[in-house]
């Protein structure tokens, strides 16, 4: 059976993998928190391998919280208590032979077969974390507490949408920011791409109290102390592929 939003396509900047997608997945109450960084600062973080990809001579690095439903493999129903759960993640965008994608300083969640799972599959840097999402009137309220990694990070935060949900034009930097459909991850000498299709995101601008944020911190990154860039997502589906070995 083909997904319907297969269909919708011709805003991806490359097209469709010809091989079928084996995932999907759907992102709820999702914030977007970017902060404008400089290159050079990211450049020893990042994989040789992959190139930074800033915009106007800036990297952004973002930290995202969200929680996800209806996880699981292609074909197969959903299994209570693994296709449903929150996760944080803290990423930058790179380039690799000419695909623009996102880059994974590290990704949180609760759900230990998903951290065991994209850690052996995908070489992603998941962490075991202690989660709790609450919808207080129009505020989501995120903590997240990293039980197991190499250091300490922690996420409190309130956020809420402050307007209509509209589609990022292109060139403009929100579109730069969250039009991506691919992650890269490297192992060693090894890099892995793995293609994601989704319609193109519907974001609101958006307005946050950020109590408490160690996870750029725990990988490396000070983040400059001025406001995030901040946009809201209600839900997006998304489809994903196996990761491909490129080098």
């Amino acid at each position: 059976m083909i997904d319907p939003i297969l269909s919708a396509a011709e805003h991806r900047p490359y097209p469709l993998p010809s091989r079928p997608w084996i995932m999907t997945m759907s992102w709820h109450d999702l914030l977007f928190a970017h902060w404008q960084v400089p290159a050079e600062q990211l450049r020893p973080l990042v994989p040789e391998v992959l190139s930074l990809d800033t915009f106007d001579g800036s990297a952004w690095v973002a930290v995202t919280p969200f929680h996800m439903t209806r996880v699981g493999p292609r074909g197969l129903p959903s299994i209570q208590g693994l296709s449903a759960f929150p996760e944080l993640n803290v990423r930058t965008y790179v380039t690799l032979d000419g695909r623009p994608g996102v880059f994974f300083f590290s990704l949180d969640t609760p759900n230990l077969p998903a951290v065991w799972g994209a850690r052996i599959f995908y070489r992603l840097p998941y962490f075991h974390a202690h989660i709790k999402v609450r919808f207080e009137a129009e505020d989501v309220r995120h903590l997240c507490r990293r039980i197991h990694g190499p250091r300490p990070a922690e996420f409190q935060a309130r956020y809420r949408p402050v307007s209509t949900a509209r589609i990022p034009l292109p060139g403009t930097l929100e579109h730069f920011l969250v039009e991506r459909y691919c992650l890269y991850a490297v192992d060693g000498d090894r890099a892995y791409r793995a293609d994601i299709h989704h319609v193109p995101w519907p974001l609101q601008e958006a307005e946050a109290v950020i109590e408490k944020n160690t996870m750029a911190l725990a990988s490396g990154i000070r983040l400059p102390d001025r406001p995030p860039l901040l946009h809201f997502a209600r839900e997006l589906k998304v489809l994903v592929w196996a990761p491909l070995r490129l080098r």
